[in-house]
């Protein structure tokens, strides 16, 4: 049920270790993937609000919805290209999708005008959305099956990674020289770390190496509770078969509702925390301690996912994220703020996770490209208007105590929503039963 594609074999399979089983090298090569298309197409964002309205006197409304249609764009890019992976693999997508996503970045440090921030943004989120989450969650929902939580843990850590090293770099560099310098550079580094892992390290499939997911037959193992059959894996789905289950639109709703309102905390973050802790540099590093904070839990999650009801694990996530967001605009207290952000930064790196082992565990293997790309579609038309949002109800409030309760109100919609993510009577696709 695997596409036919001829073998490829990556230069690294030839020097590195033959005893560990080959995808754990494809995902420390995803991770370094995601850490720099990640670290500046994602946190590199948050970074840049504030010093492009100071350099060009833009409103955060203006600023806001270059960030919106940015991520419009790119989930629209994702579930356009995601039935194309399927059917013939993300190499090709992904290399293209790297280098405009190098040349698009470098390109915001020398726009001059509002219309000239939305094309550089638009053309960064075409890129982003070849290059990024669909093209490596595919590649990481096809070398694993049974410990795929705990891979994708691994390969997931270069989202947070980017936010703990880049986000204080780019701020620094922005201190020293503004947008002009630092975009210029974050440009350069996606091309010159991406390409390279690309071409080395990455094989879009365990078939095209001889191999099979996991490391061993699927027949070998009798799968444990809770984890998918592989039977139900390679079921192929078309679109209008998973719309019509409602799993598929619990899914799509919650996680809508959650990243619009989780990126609209995150894009503004640096702007809501430079007055509280005292400069841009403290505010930026807080980005830092986020994703820190998303790299420790996406860790210790990975290690116990695989064996409980993601969707339930999934609720915890979301209700712990509302409360802490909550807790965040109603205290004063910086030793207080510093925890509360670690403890959101326990949240945000697994929800995206569990976006994707959700999907995987639904609807399989074959498909999944063609059904996460719907579902990116619908988060990534959230996490645009996220930013957006919070940035009207910022302008129209005089602050940012009115959209964070409105986000966290949302993201307690999600938790209720994603409880009714699961296979019911007559969906195939279920998992094993006890």
């Amino acid at each position: 049920m695997t596409i036919k594609a001829a073998g490829r074999i990556p230069p690294a399979a030839r020097f590195l270790p033959a005893g560990l089983y080959y995808g754990w090298y494809i995902a420390v090569g995803c991770a370094l993937l995601s850490f720099v298309g990640v670290g500046v197409g994602y946190y590199g964002l948050a970074v840049f609000l504030t010093p492009l309205k100071e350099e060009h006197g833009w409103s955060t409304t203006a600023v806001s919805g270059a960030t919106g249609l940015y991520f419009t764009l790119s989930g629209l890019t994702a579930a356009i290209v995601g039935p194309r992976i399927d059917r013939s693999g993300p190499m090709k997508f992904m290399a293209v999708g790297i280098v405009i996503d190098g040349l698009a970045a470098a390109s915001i440090g020398v726009v001059d005008s509002l219309w000239q921030l939305y094309l550089a943004y638009s053309v960064l989120a075409v890129a982003f959305g070849m290059s990024s989450a669909v093209a490596t969650n595919a590649i990481m929902t096809r070398w694993f099956v049974r410990q795929r939580a705990r891979a994708m843990s691994v390969s997931s850590t270069g989202v947070s990674a980017g936010g703990v090293i880049l986000s204080p770099l780019i701020a620094k560099l922005v201190d020293i020289g503004g947008v002009g310098l630092a975009a210029p550079l974050m440009g350069a580094l996606v091309i010159l770390v991406a390409l390279p892992v690309l071409a080395v390290v990455i094989s879009w499939d365990p078939a095209q190496m001889g191999l099979q997911p996991d490391g061993h037959a699927t027949s070998e193992v009798k799968p444990p509770p809770k984890r998918p059959r592989m039977g139900s894996q390679t079921r192929r789905w078309t679109a209008a078969e998973a719309m019509r289950t409602l799993s598929f639109w619990a899914v799509l709703v919650a996680f809508l509702l959650v990243l619009l309102a989780q990126t609209g905390y995150v894009i503004h973050q640096v702007s809501f925390l430079e007055h509280r802790l005292g400069s841009r540099s403290n505010a930026a590093f807080a980005l830092s301690v986020t994703a820190l904070g998303s790299i420790i839990a996406r860790l210790i999650v990975g290690v116990f996912a695989d064996a409980v009801d993601k969707r339930l694990l999934t609720v915890v996530l979301f209700i712990v994220q509302a409360t802490a967001v909550l807790l965040i605009i109603h205290t004063e207290n910086v030793a207080a703020t510093w925890l509360l952000t670690l403890v959101f930064g326990f949240t945000i790196g697994n929800i995206y996770m569990m976006q994707s082992l959700i999907v995987g565990e639904i609807f399989g293997i074959v498909s999944f490209g063609a059904i996460f790309g719907l579902v990116s579609l619908a988060g990534q038309v959230g996490a645009g208007g996220g930013p957006l949002l919070v940035g009207i109800l910022r302008d129209s409030s005089g602050g940012y105590g009115v959209p964070f309760t409105v986000s966290a109100v949302l993201t307690y919609a999600a938790a209720i929503a994603i409880v009714f993510a699961r296979p019911g009577h007559g969906e195939p696709g279920g998992v094993a039963p006890d």
